[in-house]
């Protein structure tokens, strides 16, 4: 799950990189796009935060199924120790 997550991050930065990219390139070689370089700056931003958002949500979530991971274990090895210890 926090893979996806991951991907979204990555994708999410490199846009905000080309629009950033995009704030850089005189008017000229952008026919029909818009040319301001505050509106090229602020969806970088913008961009650049959901990317960031995304990466903590996956790492908190990969965080989180690791922890249920190591509790299901432990609580496993618990169980599998008291039976041990009873059959004797």
């Amino acid at each position: 799950m926090s893979r996806n997550f991951y991907i979204l991050a990555a994708t999410l930065v490199f846009f905000a990189l080309i629009s950033a990219a995009m704030a850089l390139v005189p008017s000229s070689f952008q026919p029909g796009l818009p040319a301001i370089g505050s509106l090229w700056r602020t969806v970088a931003l913008f961009l650049l935060l959901a990317g960031l958002g995304a990466a903590l949500v996956g790492v908190m979530s990969h965080l989180f199924e690791q922890v249920d991971r190591r509790s299901e274990e432990a609580r496993l090895a618990k169980r599998r120790k008291r039976r041990g210890g009873q059959s004797r």
